[in-house]
């Protein structure tokens, strides 16, 4: 009753709230929306200009200003002197239009600006660029590269922020407890064990010696394996651990080494990451051991496949891309649609990348196989020592009637013994039934012979 109540507390600590959610998508929006009018068109500009604007002997017969916001055009040597560096508007009159670069949100008219061009357009004409301006749709070709870096930015912001108000936050806090879990259920060890095991290294030394060393001769008894036990260089755990011990050491570099050997290099790894996991709870500066406990035992584990999904969506959706713009369906002077798939297909490139970062590396098969090999064997040997303690809790109880009840005990649990199956059920509870059920027979038989 207490876990289930520690559980849903823990549960409702760290679930998402609208708190956390609103938080998000506010800052998601006003960084979206900076990075489509401010950062992108700054970005864009400082890329196209310097490529196509006039230079060395062309610098020479004009002139070339830059106007009021991200405006450039090429204009007479007469008229440069009196534009450059003032910070004008851009008028029909100030440039001969062989040149012009304009990345504003603002509409233009050929009457008033020598130019025409729509107020979600930009424009770029060059003599390199072909005969005709190159008009790009930033609502079409770039919403996508706003979106992805607005993400990424608010992503790690959330990293950062208390648990209360941060997404990514509260998430790394529910994978620390599911962690912990898994690590539980794959080792068999305590609650208490499995928080020494994961504890970071400075809270680790602070704690009691004796109890460290109970912890730790729990460990070392249960990753006792076959190899170990018969080699010629075996060990107690009395000839490794005295009071002398550092306990910090002894626990990274050989009760790690033994889970490793008796179970897998993915447990250890799990442990790992969830003590940096830790780490990262007392400093949310430090998010990288945070995301890589995020990454690696949760988001690689159940969305690799949808990403590599999607990557092969963005890579068709590029080729129908190309495919069309070949067909000269999409014209040259209007690529946008193409730098919608190119950074569509980058995105998807990316978050594929980042993925298989993550994803840990497959062990061996055969090391595999020998570790579940030994796990068995253990297990086995546990059931045949609760065979004897039931063994001696018939004598107690029965007296002369211990003969019947042990046959009866013993037959179930050979039953038990022979299937993979029942292994895997609570032995103890089904065997003390079986008990329960011969004493009640034997007292039937009795009162019948009367």
């Amino acid at each position: 009753m207490t876990q289930n109540i520690y559980s849903a507390a823990a549960e409702k600590k760290h679930k998402l709230g609208p708190s956390q959610i609103v938080v998000y998508i506010v800052l998601l929006l006003a960084f979206f929306f900076y990075f489509m009018y401010q950062l992108i068109p700054w970005g864009v500009a400082q890329f196209v200009v310097p490529l196509f604007s006039p230079s060395g002997e062309q610098l020479t017969k004009m002139g070339f200003v830059k106007f009021n916001g991200l405006v450039w055009a090429s204009t007479s040597k007469d008229n440069e002197a009196n534009l450059q560096g003032k910070n004008l508007e851009i008028k029909r009159e100030y440039i001969n239009r062989e040149f012009i670069f304009d990345f504003t949100y603002q509409e233009r008219n050929d009457a008033e600006h020598g130019y025409v061009k729509g107020k979600n357009e930009w424009y770029a004409k060059s003599p390199v660029m072909g005969e005709h301006p190159i008009i790009l749709e930033p609502w079409v070709g770039f919403w996508i590269l706003a979106l992805v870096l607005a993400v990424m930015l608010v992503t790690f912001i959330s990293m950062i922020l208390p648990s209360n108000i941060g997404v990514m936050a509260v998430l790394f806090d529910k994978q620390i407890e599911n962690t912990k879990t898994k690590i539980r259920l794959q080792t068999g060890f305590s609650d208490d064990i499995v928080q020494v095991l994961i504890m970071p290294d400075d809270k680790l030394a602070e704690k009691d010696y004796m109890e460290v060393e109970q912890y730790f001769r729990t460990v070392w008894d249960r990753t006792e394996t076959e190899e170990l036990a018969s080699s010629k260089h075996h060990y107690n755990f009395e000839d490794l651990f005295d009071e002398n011990t550092d306990i910090v050491r002894f626990r990274n570099e050989i009760l790690y080494g033994r889970i490793k050997e008796y179970f897998s290099d993915f447990v250890v790894k799990e442990i790992e990451d969830t003590k940096d996991g830790l780490i990262w709870q007392r400093n949310h500066l430090l998010f990288g051991k945070g995301l890589r406990l995020y990454m690696a035992h949760h988001f690689t584990e159940r969305y690799s496949n949808n990403v590599t999904g999607m990557a092969y969506f963005g890579a068709a959706f590029l080729i129908v891309a190309v495919g069309i713009r070949g067909l000269k369906f999409i014209p040259a002077t209007k690529p946008s649609f193409i730098l919608l798939a190119i950074f569509l297909e980058f995105t998807m490139l990316t978050l594929l990348a980042v993925t298989m970062f993550y994803t840990e590396e497959e062990e061996r098969m055969d090391k595999m196989l020998k570790k579940m090999e030994d796990a068995n064997r253990s297990q086995l040997e546990t059931l045949k020592g609760q065979q004897a303690d039931i063994h001696q809790l018939a004598n107690a109880l029965v007296g002369q009637t211990a003969e019947i009840i042990r046959s009866r005990v013993e037959t179930a649990i050979s039953d038990y013994l022979t299937s993979d199956d029942n292994i895997k059920k609570v032995v103890a509870q089904e065997i003390a039934e079986k008990i329960l059920i011969g004493i009640k027979d034997q007292q039937v038989a009795k009162a019948t012979k009367k």
